[in-house]
């Protein structure tokens, strides 16, 4: 029977952050007369250096492949716009979950996945790469705006929130590697990184996964790697192709992709504030401090979905991700990433100078995080034109 989620809109605004309680910033600042806490750190995150840098860093296709592919710019604005709508039918802090959803593609290197993986493989021995950590380093260390202090200074809110992006930290070596990271910088206890992120970092992580999903459907259309009839058999999809076909199936099918991916959205969305009343409902948590004691997030999929969801993603990995197409790009991606650490850690001098700084030497450990910051940071573009200009020639993806 289909519920009526109009008597849900609201129900969880006991358990959002409330900005005026926020634990603080790592410098003290005076706050904004007219901005709370959390919208401070949205502006900040906007205007940084690494948000810029964001329109030319890829998902799935380089940019040049064409200009109505997403980018990672792109899909945070998207992922935002879904986050809003979910955390403000809920009840939940929209300036928080919009934040998150705009900061947490920070730390992602060129080439989208294939460039991550590169460096993670060039990083194994200098304590790895993780996109997700790097975007605590940009926003701790790497941006260089403010004359009081190095990064965005940023709430612990804020913080908590990137550093949960997918979840309490149980992993050892990610443990490990965020000690390091904010040694002499913040008590990590302060962040509590075995409990559960808020409700409205939960809400940034699932509209990430919307986003992913929906949009990588219509992307994959638009570039022809699989047909709209090839989406018939996924149950999270087929009903909604049906759907479309009998509704729209004498329209071009470019628009029938985007009113297939705004159905899927619309479901997901929906499906998730259904399921999170249900278990806002199941645990009565009675504040943000109980979300983080869950033991269990209060945000996410009903069990169904979820594994219609898998099923998607199933279908999208080889038949979008390591499509013969994509895969011969993302094969010259790797290379670039490896052939640009390899040269730059052996020869630090070939780094630009405010980069040639706080290293070791050629092939040292600090030296080795210096050129994964730099290299991370770069756009498709600037990697290849780097990679040209180091080993000359014209590398094409």
């Amino acid at each position: 029977m289909k519920r009526d989620i109009s008597t849900i809109y609201g129900k969880l605004s006991r358990v959002a952050k409330n900005p005026h309680f926020s634990v603080g910033r790592l410098y003290s600042e005076i706050e904004s007369d007219t901005r709370s806490a959390f919208q401070r750190d949205r502006d900040r995150i906007i205007h940084s250096s690494a948000f810029r840098r964001l329109k030319y860093k890829t998902q799935v296709f380089v940019y040049y492949e064409g200009d109505n592919y997403r980018t990672r710019l792109s899909h945070s604005l998207e992922v935002s716009q879904i986050g809003r709508s979910i955390g403000r039918f809920l009840g939940l802090n929209e300036d928080l979950i919009e934040t998150l959803s705009l900061a947490h593609d920070l730390g992602h290197t060129c080439f989208g996945h294939a460039g991550e993986e590169a460096l993670k493989s060039c990083m194994h021995l200098y304590n790895g790469f993780d996109h997700n950590l790097q975007t605590l380093r940009i926003i701790t260390k790497l941006e260089h705006s403010y004359p009081e202090f190095d990064g965005l200074n940023l709430t612990l809110e804020t913080l908590e929130g990137i550093i949960k992006h997918n979840g309490p930290i149980m992993d050892k070596n990610r443990l490990s590697y965020l000690t390091l990271v904010l040694d002499g910088f913040l008590d990590t206890g302060q962040l509590g990184f075995s409990q559960y992120g808020s409700a409205e970092s939960q809400v940034a992580a699932i509209a990430d996964d919307i986003a992913y999903n929906a949009h990588d459907i219509y992307d994959g259309l638009k570039a022809e790697l699989f047909s709209i009839d090839d989406l018939k058999s996924i149950n999270l999809v087929g009903p909604i192709v049906s759907e479309v076909s009998k509704d729209y199936g004498h329209v071009e099918e470019s628009r029938q992709a985007h009113e297939i991916s705004r159905r899927l959205i619309r479901l997901m969305v929906n499906d998730v504030i259904i399921e999170s009343a249900h278990r806002y409902q199941k645990y009565a948590p009675l504040s943000d401090i109980d979300v983080h004691n869950l033991g269990v997030n209060l945000i996410g999929f009903s069990p169904e979905t979820l594994e219609k969801e898998k099923a998607l993603k199933n279908f999208l990995f080889p038949n979008m991700y390591r499509h013969n197409r994509v895969a011969r790009m993302t094969d010259k991606a790797r290379e670039v990433v490896c052939d640009l650490f390899k040269i730059l850690h052996n020869d630090p001098s070939l780094l630009p100078k405010d980069w040639n700084l706080d290293n070791d030497g050629s092939g040292g450990k600090r030296t080795a995080r210096r050129v994964a910051d730099y290299i991370a940071g770069m756009t498709d573009r600037f990697a290849l034109k780097e990679h040209n200009r180091l080993f000359g020639g014209e590398v094409r993806l």
